[in-house]
């Protein structure tokens, strides 16, 4: 089967699109035919193996421990190992699994599930992983309540455009923060309120929950936009150099945490299928919609992550697989 294969960390030429062993699915687990795979910051970070800390946490030292790059996918179940009864084969899902930039993939039974009627295979491989990053530091983390304030910084990131749409879910009024071109996209997710940071001061107001999915402002900045008893959640960090990538702040935050009236937290999320489930009923109840920027060949893999890591996407970037 052809894939996308790196055999080194580096930049995302290292990517290889070439032929490699089709995995087969052992008890629990699920072959898939990938007709779509999302594409995340996290792929970023494995494909260049920074910041270094990661490297220590069991990805890798030298090289990937998984070569096959890709987490989010979406396609058809063509065979079903020992054990498995939630799916069959023909049936359309949608999940997260190890190796998704590829024709085929294995899966954990538990972490597939139907993929929603309404979306296309290219909308359904945009969910998992940045919808259940979203699912995490909004309702879990931050606890959000109806009626209350809610900042989103990176409204149109992956992670934003979902934190958006989950926090008006669960009866928020949300301000989303983003640059200019990005507004209207932020407007079509809910958001009552839009700031341009280029123009505008996102701490003009006070919220009672603040999500920062961008990564680059400082604590004190973030502080700022909180009333005195809200919630700050930290959603990762991209500006803490290769050895921590930005998790410096998570570790200020849990430091000044105990002396502050304000909840500072960070968020290191995990892939959960209880999440899959609840994002599939909100997909179902059409209240979340996965909002796409724009889908590239599968050969094109490399060219997909840079353009994501540069900022320039409105919403998620995803992989076509299977063409007609």
């Amino acid at each position: 089967m052809k894939a996308i294969v790196q055999d080194r960390y580096g930049s995302p030429d290292v990517l290889e699109f070439r032929d490699t062993g089709r995995p087969s699915p052992g008890g629990g687990e699920v072959l898939v035919r990938v007709h779509a795979a999302g594409v995340d910051a996290g792929v970023w970070h494995l494909t260049t193996g920074q910041p270094y800390l990661m490297r220590l946490l069991g990805f890798g030292l030298r090289g990937p421990k998984q070569p096959v790059r890709g987490l989010d996918f979406a396609g058809t179940v063509e065979e079903v190992g020992d054990g498995v009864t939630r799916v069959r084969p023909g049936d359309e899902v949608f999940g997260a699994c190890e190796g998704a930039f590829a024709e085929h993939a294995v899966a954990k039974a538990d972490l597939v599930a139907a993929k929603p009627a309404r979306l296309s295979f290219e909308q359904a491989a945009a969910v998992l992983v940045s919808g259940g990053t979203a699912l995490q530091a909004v309702r879990d983390v931050g606890r959000v309540q109806p009626g209350q304030r809610v900042l989103v910084i990176g409204a149109a990131g992956g992670v934003g455009s979902f934190a958006v749409q989950l926090a008006k879910a669960f009866g928020a009024e949300v301000t989303g923060v983003c640059s200019t071109a990005k507004t209207d996209l932020v407007r079509t997710l809910g958001a009552e309120h839009v700031v341009d940071y280029t123009r505008e001061d996102f701490a003009a107001q006070r919220y009672d929950l603040v999500v920062d999915t961008a990564g680059l402002r400082s604590l004190t900045d973030l502080r700022r936009a909180l009333t005195p008893r809200g919630t700050l959640v930290i959603v990762g960090g991209e500006n803490g150099g290769k050895w921590l990538g930005g998790i410096q702040r998570v570790l200020r935050a849990a430091l000044l945490n105990p002396f502050v009236g304000q909840r500072l937290c960070g968020l290191v999320s995990r892939v959960r299928a209880a999440d899959l489930e609840d994002l599939r009923e909100l997909i179902e109840a059409g209240k979340l919609t996965p909002a796409l920027d724009r889908t590239y060949p599968l050969a094109d893999a490399a060219a997909a992550i840079g353009h994501l890591h540069a900022g320039r996407a409105a919403g998620k970037v995803v992989l076509a697989v299977l063409t007609a």
